[in-house]
């Protein structure tokens, strides 16, 4: 698995190398993009969307917190080393903090201890440290399951992939189980949104691609850290499709 994530993402770089360019010189890629974008829509109303609708709707509100807390905390180890290496000492020791806090008395991540403490959450990934140590964003990518990206990103999913301490998890049906239900889960906390971007959005192409730039453009300049975030995962980073999990940002 992280042999095919890793040489996948590259091999997706290097074929759409060849693509034709379109008039848009911020989407050269844009009828590959489209594709994608149709692909992931339709899967994600026939597949994920009535799933996560029933998660929602059936599973008790305590359970899901504490499904969204137990996977955000572990989110926050890999925030807090990338925050390190962007130079952000503040940040990546709040998210330290956090993950000790929330461990400990927050039994194992099921409660955000550390929210209520003060301490603030901040999800960040290669991608964003690439691109504060300067690597330009390259061309918008929407990718198949994965929703909106670019170049850079996707270059930095491997990375991230292996920076996620849930990838390590055994026996691999728990973990196999346990990002099912984590995918699940982050839609089900995007469903409202989704609706919201179905009735407002007249091109939803066009929407989910300016929406995930300007996010990805402001959190490289550090004006948008998701700062003040209630603990769990963030539910801004992935909107596409079954990745509606990426709705603004990643």
């Amino acid at each position: 698995m992280k042999t095919m994530t890793r040489f996948g993402s590259l091999a997706l770089i290097a074929a759409l190398s060849g693509c034709a360019t379109t008039s848009n010189p911020q989407d050269p890629l844009e009828g590959f993009n489209r594709a994608m974008f149709s692909f992931n829509d339709t899967l994600d109303k026939v597949a994920l969307k009535p799933v996560a609708t029933a998660y929602r709707n059936w599973l008790p509100s305590f359970v899901q917190t504490g499904v969204n807390n137990f996977f955000g905390n572990l989110g926050d180890v890999w925030s807090s080393v990338n925050g390190f290496l962007q130079g952000n000492v503040a940040d990546g020791t709040s998210d330290v903090m956090r993950v000790a806090v929330n461990s400990t008395l927050g039994l194992g991540g099921l409660l955000d201890i550390g929210s209520e403490a003060g301490l603030q959450k901040h999800n960040k990934d290669f991608g964003q440290t690439l691109g504060k140590w300067g690597v330009g964003s390259g061309p918008y990518l929407v990718l198949p399951l994965f929703g909106p990206s670019n170049i850079r990103d996707t270059a930095a999913l491997p990375v991230d992939f292996y920076g996620d301490i849930w990838s390590y998890k055994y026996p691999v049906r728990w973990r196999n189980t346990g990002s099912v239900v984590r995918l699940i889960d982050k839609r089900a906390n995007l469903l409202d949104a989704g609706d919201l971007l179905e009735d407002a959005a007249l091109d939803k192409y066009e929407f989910v691609r300016d929406a995930y730039t300007q996010r990805r453009q402001s959190q490289i300049r550090g004006n948008d850290d998701d700062h003040g975030d209630k603990g769990g995962e963030k539910d801004s980073d992935k909107s596409d499709a079954p990745a509606k999990t990426k709705a603004a940002d990643q």
